[in-house]
């Protein structure tokens, strides 16, 4: 009788333990940046979807730079003009 009741109390504890140790184990460390295995080399569909995301928004942002950078060169030759048409 005594044996089986360390074998019930022996099986309840068990998983208690380990639903309480599987978030620590699965979240990685704080802050690592790195949550999956293998990071950014894992090659899932989610990992390529971020990665395609961020370099379409660079792309953009050196686009507007670009942009903004044509528009000024365009200002001062305009400008350039004006003062040679005044000499």
């Amino acid at each position: 009788m005594l044996r089986t009741h360390f074998i019930k109390t022996a099986r309840i504890a068990v998983p208690r333990r380990l639903l309480s140790t599987t978030p620590r184990v699965m979240a990685g460390e704080t802050g690592s940046g790195a949550s999956r295995p293998g990071g950014e080399r894992a090659g899932d569909a989610f990992t390529k979807r971020e990665r395609s995301a961020e370099e379409y928004y660079i792309h953009e942002e050196e686009k507007a730079k670009l942009l903004a950078i044509r528009e000024k060169l365009r200002a001062q030759k305009q400008h350039i003009e004006e003062l040679d048409k005044h000499m």
